[in-house]
């Protein structure tokens, strides 16, 4: 089983925004710079090379959400709505400054909103970012019975001199990862043909994961904003990709520029039991798992190869788990050695 028999079809997103794109386009104004960045959409404030640009993102959580409704458990998802925003307008050096929150749900349970907006605001506060507003639609009729759907929207600030876009990477630039803490945000529609959200299924230790279920696939995403913050302000990064949606296959490209790949160590760090347990129950090929999760990496930085000991340690002192996790080689695309 894969993402496509799961129910996602990727190709069919792709070819979604290769369509809209001529209207999206339409739209645009002398003030939007479209080649600055890949995670981020950009809004420039003046016309010089210092000017104020407002980086904005946008997501949701996706069907993660499952687990929340079986184990009755909201006050944690809030917070990978955040992080998958501000995870991205982070990557290309901007600060978030503010987010909004959308939940839609068919009955307002004020207690159970309640507990969504608690994780919302945990999330701002790790991010440093504001919770300035947002909206919550009663759509009886529309969700079923318990569900409900929250999305959310950032937006931060970068001097457009001060974009990380990944323009100036070179062959022999090194990669440093920052560890996940789990799945993060993506593939549960594949998670959950492996582990259906079954309360008592979910709720009992495994000896395998050495937790429950229920602890491994809710954990939130790791936000990463004020970790990222402090690097960029004391080393030069050349780009930063958030692995998401795509895993390192299409996520790492995208701040690689054309005529160069990346080679990843697979010896550099050791795969959380999580993912392994997933491709042992999926019997899918290790390209798709790489394809699909963030396989333990949330955030990946390209760097000078002079300084990524001190960029790796310095991370580790801001408390996160760095590895050496690749370099960056002549060709094409993620190869793996």
């Amino acid at each position: 089983m894969d993402y496509k028999e799961a129910g996602v079809d990727v190709e069919a997103g792709y070819s979604a925004v290769k369509l809209m794109k001529q209207y999206v386009k339409k739209t645009y104004d002398k003030n939007v710079v479209g080649d600055l960045g890949s995670f981020g959409g950009f809004y420039a404030l003046g016309e010089g090379e210092d000017a104020d640009v407002l980086v904005a993102g946008t997501d949701g959580v996706g069907t993660k959400l499952k687990y929340a409704f079986t184990l009755g458990i909201h006050d944690t998802i809030g917070i990978d709505a955040v992080a998958m925003c501000v995870n991205d307008i982070v990557c290309q050096g901007a600060k978030p400054l503010i987010f909004l929150d959308y939940i839609a749900i068919p009955k307002l349970i004020p207690e159970k909103v309640a507990m969504i907006v608690k994780g919302v605001s945990e999330g701002c506060l790790e991010a440093g970012c504001a919770l300035i507003g947002g909206e919550t639609a009663e759509m009886p009729g529309f969700y079923a019975d318990g569900e409900y759907d929250i999305a959310g929207f950032s937006c931060g600030i970068a001097k457009k001199n001060k974009i990380i876009n990944g323009s100036t990477i070179k062959e022999g630039d090194l990669l440093i990862g920052l560890k996940s803490s789990g799945i993060h945000s993506n593939g549960y529609s594949l998670v959950r043909k492996l582990f259906p959200p079954i309360q008592e299924e979910l709720v009992k230790y495994n000896k395998d994961l050495g937790d429950s279920l229920a602890n491994v696939l809710l954990k939130p995403t790791r936000i990463y904003v004020k970790t990222i913050l402090n690097i960029i302000k004391n080393f030069q990064i050349e780009g930063i990709a958030h692995i998401t949606g795509g895993g390192f296959i299409e996520n790492i490209p995208r701040i690689i520029p054309e005529g160069l790949g990346v080679l990843i160590y697979k010896a550099s760090y050791e795969i959380p039991r999580i993912f392994t347990l997933m491709q042992e129950k999926a019997g899918i090929a290790e390209e798709k798992m790489y394809n699909t999760f963030n396989m333990g990496i949330g955030m990946v930085l390209a760097v000078r190869k002079e300084i990524a000991g001190e960029v790796k340690d310095y991370a580790e002192c801001l408390g996160e788990q760095a590895v050496v996790l690749g370099e960056v080689i002549r060709g094409n695309g993620v190869s793996f050695k």
